[in-house]
């Protein structure tokens, strides 16, 4: 037993536990059109953010089909014109009782024909866009890319997507002079974010109650340390699960981090401390005072002629 001064000081309540970083968002890069890996434009474990430019597929094949279905659409506009046309001057002539009414009547149907005929063609000259504009592979969030999947000059392609030489196929795939079944459908890479990012433990259902008032009233600090007892980050508690766990008796949380320094990697398990109260203004004593016996812990208090 060593003597020591008892003083008076806020003391936090903590509840400790082992959490695992889980990153907010990660997404697999799939292509959307089949065609060779043209171009890649950023490196393996590089941060990028989002819509840039990571890949290209060689354009050609798209760009043909883009120019066939813009070259329809103008055919079949000149005769949506002619046919407008020749309708106003039937109608013309049919006031002046000078051809049946029936002419009037079909040229009405076949202005009807070349309008839907139109529409259809710009349909195929929307879906040859978007097709090329697909070659162009972006990044959908901002975060660290992994590891390439992919080599340049792979023929790469969409999952169950089928290619063939025309425009306007399912899938939103068109125009490819190979099978798709014939090219790799997997992840190009995979971008995971990691500012801010998340870190997941679970504590008894005993804290429940006062955890949840507390952070009712404003969030909850949370430390993250590393497993030699390091800080890592400092966090807030974001999240309290909507049930606890019958096996266990615990329920999980969720704090989030900046992770500003990326000291958070995702699957990592780091030791949280979570600050649930501050006890303010009470006595305090060094452990080293403190005596372990049957009914708890205790202390003597020395008083007059240190006794």
């Amino acid at each position: 037993m060593t003597a020591a001064v008892a003083t008076r000081k806020d003391v936090p309540e903590i509840v400790n536990a082992i959490g695992n970083v889980q990153s907010i968002d990660s997404v697999s890069v799939l292509p959307r059109v089949t065609g060779a890996i043209e171009k890649i434009e950023f490196s393996p474990g590089q941060d990028v953010k989002q819509g840039q430019e990571l890949f290209l597929i060689d354009p050609r094949p798209y760009q043909a089909a883009l120019d066939q279905a813009q070259g329809q659409l103008a055919h079949d506009e000149g005769l949506l014109a002619e046919a407008r046309m020749d309708l106003t001057r039937y109608q013309t002539l049919q006031q002046q009782k000078s051809i049946a009414g029936q002419t009037a009547q079909d040229q009405v149907f076949v202005v009807q024909q070349d309008e839907g005929t139109v529409k259809l063609d710009q349909a195929n000259v929307e879906t040859a866009q978007l097709n090329l504009d697909f070659c162009h592979i972006t990044a959908p969030i901002a975060g660290h890319a992994g590891v390439l999947q992919v080599d340049l000059g792979n023929l790469v392609g969409p999952a169950g997507g089928q290619a063939s030489g025309t425009t306007g196929s399912t899938s939103g795939t068109t125009a490819a002079t190979t099978s798709s079944s014939a090219a790799s459908t997997g992840a190009l890479v995979s971008i995971t974010q990691l500012q801010p990012i998340y870190v997941t433990f679970t504590v008894s259902q005993t804290a429940l109650n006062q955890i949840a008032q507390n952070q009712a009233k404003s969030p909850l600090e949370v430390d993250a340390f590393s497993q030699a007892g390091k800080l890592l980050e400092k966090g807030k508690l974001t999240v309290i699960n909507n049930q606890v766990s019958a096996t266990t008796g615990t329920v999980m949380l969720q704090a989030t981090f900046a992770n500003s320094n990326n000291l958070l990697w995702p699957g990592e398990y780091v030791s949280v401390r979570l600050t649930v109260a501050t006890r303010s203004n009470v006595v305090t004593v060094p452990a080293s005072a403190v005596m372990v016996g049957p009914n708890g812990d205790y202390v003597y208090v020395i008083g007059a002629g240190n006794k």
